[in-house]
């Protein structure tokens, strides 16, 4: 295969990248998977790649691994809802961002496709669909992770503007196999299915299937128009109906107590206390209560009618996530 016909994806080992990966292979590109050194290789078995070791906070590695080739998909991030230095997430998704758009266009390449994300959005007060209009900026947005997508996004922006071919995708809530860490949406489905969520706080998300996603990702390849953004969701629902659908797959009750937000804020510092003493991401956040406040509903229409984008019915992704994780161990 031609040298032209290389693409190089970040974070290939984690949940969304591989898939993004996975993908292209399947559609015929030959893939480079950038990896760091430590980073678990689990989810590139069977998977015919190169797999390339660096970090994209190495410019230099990032550098050697653009060589020959044509597109990019940047899809590594600090996906971390809470840390014990919060700038720390800001400055990783950010500065790692900029290196690598920097390297694509020294390097000549001829189209990037960027995972942001919805976090880079505001939910609607009406609960309404959200689309790519409904802008964060930095200070609006809830906690280091989306402040720190705003800003990567930003940077992209900027170099858009530049000259730099890129077209942005803005995942919402994916799941599905191969979420080996897990993601924190992961985890509440881990936690669900092994009947340690008895209750819940009113809110909802939208659920699409990871692979999905990763389609949306060569879609916006192929057909993305540079300097545009498209939602890659699936359907909207409240985190009760999750919840439900999980419990109907596991043959466990579902929940049936709706919790106050309220009583809940001394229990989410304390975790975050106790988290700061041992390292441990904490399970309940204040920044997580106060992102449930909002209906993170989105609507994926702009990638439907421009790309031909579509999801399966959220039901078969937790379906296809629950089986992962019963099969690999996660649900005992």
């Amino acid at each position: 295969m031609m040298a032209k016909d290389i693409a190089l994806v970040t974070g290939a080992s984690g949940f969304v990248g591989s898939a993004v990966a996975r993908a292209l292979v399947a559609d015929g590109l030959a893939v480079r998977a950038l990896v760091r050194p430590t980073s678990p290789r689990v989810n590139f078995e069977g998977l015919d790649c190169e797999v390339v070791e660096g970090d994209i906070h190495d410019a230099a590695s990032v550098a050697r691994a653009m060589k020959d080739v044509r597109y990019v998909f940047h899809v590594a991030a600090d996906y971390r809802l809470w840390a014990r230095d919060p700038d720390e997430i800001v400055r990783n998704n950010r500065e790692g961002t900029r290196i690598v758009m920097e390297a694509a266009r020294g390097a000549g390449v001829e189209r990037i496709v960027y995972t942001s994300s919805v976090a880079t959005l505001k939910p609607r007060d009406d609960g309404r669909d959200a689309d790519e209009s409904d802008r964060a900026d930095e200070t609006s947005a809830i906690g280091a992770y989306k402040k720190s997508k705003v800003a990567a996004e930003r940077v992209v922006e900027t170099m858009i503007k530049q000259g730099l071919a890129a077209v942005l995708v803005s995942p919402s809530t994916p799941v599905g196999p191969r979420d080996v860490r897990p993601t924190p949406t992961g985890r509440i489905i881990v936690e669900a299915a092994s009947g340690r969520m008895p209750a819940f706080v009113d809110t909802g998300l939208n659920l699409v299937h990871v692979d999905d996603v990763a389609g949306g990702h060569l879609l916006a390849l192929k057909k993305g128009r540079v300097g545009q953004t498209y939602i890659l969701g699936g359907q909207n629902v409240t985190l009760m109906e999750m919840l439900g659908e999980i419990a109907g797959l596991t043959g466990r009750s579902a929940p049936r107590f709706r919790l106050p937000r309220a009583p809940l804020y001394p229990i989410a510092y304390a975790t975050e206390a106790m988290a700061r003493v041992t390292g441990r991401e904490p399970m309940l956040t204040v920044d997580a209560l106060e992102m449930s406040k909002h209906l993170m509903f989105f609507s994926s229409a702009k990638a439907e009618r421009e790309l031909g984008y579509s999801a399966r019915p959220h039901a078969a992704a937790l379906a296809d996530a629950v089986n992962w994780f019963r099969a690999a161990g996660y649900i005992k």
